[in-house]
């Protein structure tokens, strides 16, 4: 049997810490954006790229398969252009 974890949530307009210490990225939620942009999240501030999405003009949700992308450091919204949020899940 599996390992169960809760989820969580957070959201932001703009670069910063959205989440601090050790954590698992599970999925990532957009709205639409009036052209091509780019998410990248990172692990950390400074931190290897996690995730870098680039994105249209629809609203997308990402989740990530397995277990999600392992963060050791924390999750650091380090671009955000044309898009402005996104909400991330995270456990």
């Amino acid at each position: 049997m599996s390992m169960q974890t809760d989820v969580k949530s957070t959201y932001a307009t703009g670069t910063g810490a959205m989440v601090t210490g050790r954590t698992r990225l599970k999925g990532v939620i957009y709205p639409n954006a009036a052209g091509a942009g780019v998410i990248e999240l990172l692990d950390g501030a400074g931190g290897a790229v996690l995730l870098h999405l680039v994105t249209g003009t629809l609203a997308q949700s990402i989740v990530l398969p397995g277990e999600g992308i392992l963060a050791l450091n924390g999750i650091y919204l380090g671009t955000l252009t044309t898009v402005t949020a996104v909400t991330i899940i995270y456990g």
